[in-house]
């Protein structure tokens, strides 16, 4: 297998603590160019006459086939407050886009290449993963004063196993502040379990439970340079608010899963025709 973990034993105790672990300079300066400039070109050739809008508020009004369909594929998504009354948009596409996703990772051979990395399956190695895949990725703009605010959520309510599995991979490729919209999180908050699940049913999407609340005062900014890696326990609540600053915040985010002895559920919102291949198969 060739596969060897690369987390210390205090990074581990950490992460087993906290629910969450910042790796500096897990990306080196070329992999970032090289990512930023593939996305440059997607977007480039990208036709936004098919618009879909995505929003972590109101996520039952996406469930046209354009958001089901982009588990595998390359799919772009515009911010909330992209588009004018008219209906056009406010700025140019590159400056308009919230998000594209979900299969960056298979289709694409430059977030391939990162995503099937060495040192990405070192870390899953580290944290007892057997055969794990990516489910999806993400490449997440920020776009400067319209970056839209992610509300406070748990990675395990939208990729649920049984047992729970999902571990969220979060590199930033800008640095992250606190006034370009840098990652929040509750502290151990993980260790609580999950609060709710994102469901698919015949009508659409839906949180099966109302969503806690939450005491601001609980969560610590995450503040990170470009090139760190954010690992994320699957019950950890985390959360970004809107960037109202002038400057993105470019990220690319990946979610694992086991299939050793972890069932996908049936009724998640994400329902692949064809398996996803396993980093690597542990003995």
């Amino acid at each position: 297998m060739g596969i060897t973990g690369t987390l210390s034993s205090d990074q581990l105790d950490s992460f087993n603590s906290q629910g969450y672990l910042v790796i500096e300079s897990f990306a080196n300066p070329e992999d970032i160019q090289s990512m930023m400039k593939r996305m440059d070109k997607l977007l480039d050739d990208f036709d936004y006459t098919t618009v879909s809008v995505f929003s972590t508020k109101n996520q039952q009004r996406v469930t046209d086939d354009y958001f089901y369909q982009s588990a595998e594929n390359i799919s772009f998504f515009f911010e909330e407050k992209a588009f004018g009354d008219d209906g056009s948009l406010k700025k140019p596409k590159q400056l308009s886009i919230n998000k594209v996703g979900h299969a960056l990772h298979e289709l694409d051979p430059v977030f391939k290449g990162f995503s099937t990395s060495e040192k990405v399956s070192g870390l899953l190695f580290s944290l007892g993963y057997k055969k794990p895949v990516i489910v999806q990725s993400m490449y997440i703009f920020k776009q400067p004063g319209i970056g839209g605010e992610v509300v406070p959520h748990q990675d395990n309510s939208f990729l649920y196993t049984e047992p729970t599995s999902c571990t969220g991979l979060w590199l930033a490729l800008e640095d992250a502040t606190l006034l370009n919209g840098c990652l929040w999180a509750i502290p151990g908050s993980h260790k609580n379990g999950l609060a709710r699940r994102f469901l698919r049913g015949e009508n659409g999407v839906y949180f099966d439970q109302p969503s806690p609340s939450y005491d601001q005062k609980d969560f610590v900014s995450i503040e990170v340079k470009a090139g760190s890696l954010v690992l994320i326990h699957g019950d950890l609540i985390h959360q970004s608010f809107e960037n109202q600053s002038s400057k993105s915040r470019h990220a690319y985010s990946l979610h694992v899963v086991d299939t050793n002895g972890c069932k996908w559920a049936p009724e998640n919102w994400m329902r692949r025709k064809v398996d996803p291949e396993p980093l690597f198969v542990a003995s």
